[in-house]
């Protein structure tokens, strides 16, 4: 599923990248095309996952995107303030709604300027809105929301990333142990492993 923020109809946007495919982009501007249609394409008959446009550069290519995910997943756990305390039990708390901002950087796809997974902690009003629970995304300190994708190179594709991030949120994929790939959230990491695995609290989609 699709939105457009510049009121671009779902029926017009094959018209609009092929007005892009005819025209004459250095290799950056050709690989942002790129990403874009294979996003499109891979995202136009999902429910659960749609995208929006947030920010264009002078050529009329995205170089933000806002991606909603509507996957049922752990968003926190009970008693927070006693996290992983022995005779504590910490259960999951779950949201329906998450979202994921993608920043392509100026000088995407170079390897020193991969796209940046963030999940959004806060609302355009500043309240605090849901964000995953996971081993490999951040959730305590100053980049709360990253997400760390063990690490692809800048040929992966942002439609791949973003399916599988999605993934993440089912909990079909996750790294919790303390070697490489190392976790992205050690605490997070740490209630995988002690209440989350052996509780079947993370088992909550199968």
């Amino acid at each position: 599923m699709i939105i457009y923020t510049d009121s671009i109809q779902h029926a017009n946007i094959s018209h609009e990248l092929a007005r892009f495919f005819f025209s004459a982009f250095e290799w950056k501007n050709r690989r942002l095309l790129h990403e874009w249609s294979q996003l499109d394409r891979a995202l136009e008959q999902r429910d659960t996952i749609e995208y929006q446009i947030m920010r264009r550069n002078e050529q009329g290519l995205p170089t933000m995107y806002l991606i909603t995910y509507h996957i049922h997943s752990i968003c926190g756990v009970e008693q927070l303030e006693r996290l992983n305390e022995p005779g504590i039990a910490n259960k999951p708390i779950f949201a329906s709604t998450f979202l994921m901002r993608i920043y392509l950087p100026e000088n995407y796809p170079c390897v020193d300027a991969p796209a940046e997974f963030y999940f959004l902690t806060y609302d355009k009003e500043g309240q605090t809105i849901p964000h995953p629970w996971h081993p490999n995304i951040r959730y305590f300190g100053n980049f709360a929301g990253r997400v760390c994708l063990n690490n692809p190179d800048t040929y992966s594709s942002l439609a791949w990333c973003v399916e599988r991030i999605g993934h993440y949120l089912t909990y079909d994929r996750y790294h919790a142990i303390l070697e490489p790939p190392y976790p992205e959230d050690l605490k997070v990491a740490e209630w995988v492993v002690k209440q989350g695995e052996p509780q079947g609290w993370i088992y909550f989609n199968q």
